[in-house]
């Protein structure tokens, strides 16, 4: 008597093949949906993409961090600053991205390289003989948690807020680094 094993016929295979992507499409869909504007809200408003970040240095330094908002005066120029950052046993604010508003009164402002480094990271930033940016980790990254990002104008009295949340770094982040 030689049966084969469902799953481990041909078609056993083509079956557990489509049960291993189906399972991938369900994990796929568990991610987070983008961030959006609260239609409710009339004034100025702030989202971040992606609302949460691993502290690891691949993630921080792969992963563009973009603030964007609305209901500012055109022309305006917005400064985002995380508030309650632990700097020397004090809270303090640190810049961390700027943008033009537009004639919409929309704003899309980039984390750059030397902020995820210098302020998330706290790295300093260096060259190899090949002359290639390098990160140097010479002190612990900010700590981890729930950071209030708020944007002034510069032109006005406006402003938004929204939260950052930095995660401690992640053991595949850090077999990354």
């Amino acid at each position: 008597m030689n049966r084969n094993v469902g799953w481990l016929s041909n078609n056993g295979y083509v079956k557990g093949g489509m049960v291993f992507v189906l399972l991938g499409f369900l994990f796929a869909g568990c991610a987070t949906a983008p961030a959006t504007f609260d239609p409710n809200i009339k004034g100025p408003q702030m989202i971040v993409e992606p609302a949460c970040v691993n502290l690891n240095v691949s993630t921080v330094m792969g992963t563009p961090i973009v603030f964007k908002g609305k209901g500012f005066q055109p022309g305006d120029s917005v400064f985002i600053e995380l508030l309650g950052v632990k700097k020397g046993g004090k809270d303090v604010k640190v810049p961390i991205a700027d943008a033009e508003v537009g004639p919409n009164g929309e704003f899309t402002a980039p984390v750059s390289t030397l902020a995820k480094a210098t302020e998330l990271l706290r790295a300093t930033l260096g060259s190899n003989a090949k002359m290639e940016t390098t990160i140097i980790l010479s002190e612990p990254t900010i700590p981890p948690g729930v950071y209030t990002a708020k944007a002034v104008s510069m032109d006005s009295d406006k402003t938004a807020e929204s939260k950052l949340t930095l995660n401690p770094p992640s053991g595949w982040g850090n077999f990354k680094d």
